[in-house]
């Protein structure tokens, strides 16, 4: 099976076996539109430096949700924090429809007794989780140095407080430490990413409080 999109990983991580999102929503949209940024950046499709982002590859990625991404920095949002923020809307519905559509969600739809009818989206393998968290897992125990794609993944991780869902025997904090380490260590824009992804998402979660 081909390697899925960075966002479409992050996704998968993101949720239980059964369906179930681990962080909110608004927190997962952020960390999902850095996840597309970040691949871009990192594939050359985008040039990102100083906060600022600039198309440097002309024509279609393959991927629309990227592609959409894309077409934004083209059309003068040029600004990282903003350009993630404005991508992010809707971004967690496109994202499970893609997944869907490729085969690697499955649609639950029933009905329990004097209750109203609800809708799931499971899992058609695990094996795809276990694809999507098994660099992650290997850069933190050192069996395998990550690439930059899987670095940044790291880093968005330890961002979106998701590194219990690496089921690794170590304490939370020093885990969270050691992915951040990773991330930072790997290229200066999957830090200089990982960190607005960061703050946004800090303020995302101020925000619901208030």
């Amino acid at each position: 099976m081909n390697r899925l999109p960075l966002h479409q990983d992050l996704y998968l991580i993101a949720h239980d076996q059964a369906g179930k999102p681990l962080i909110h929503q608004s927190s997962m949209e952020l960390g999902l539109a850095g996840a597309v940024l970040l691949e871009l950046a990192l594939g050359g499709h985008v040039a990102v430096a100083g906060g600022r982002a600039a198309a440097s590859v002309r024509g279609s990625t393959g991927d629309t949700i990227a592609d959409d991404l894309v077409a934004l920095i083209t059309r003068g949002h040029s600004d990282v924090r903003s350009l993630i923020k404005k991508a992010a809307g809707g971004l967690y519905d496109r994202t499970r429809e893609a997944l869907l559509a490729s085969g690697v969600l499955v649609r639950v739809s029933g009905r329990r007794m004097g209750m109203l009818p609800y809708t799931r989206y499971r899992l058609a393998d695990i094996a795809s989780v276990v694809r999507a968290s098994s660099g992650v897992r290997s850069a933190v125990e050192g069996w395998k140095p990550p690439d930059a794609r899987c670095a940044a993944l790291c880093g968005l991780v330890a961002v979106l407080r998701l590194e219990a869902e690496l089921y690794l025997d170590q304490p939370a904090g020093r885990l969270v430490g050691r992915l951040r380490e990773i991330a930072a260590e790997s290229s200066p824009v999957a830090a200089e990413l990982v960190a607005v992804v960061d703050t946004l998402v800090g303020e995302a979660a101020v925000a619901v409080y208030r």
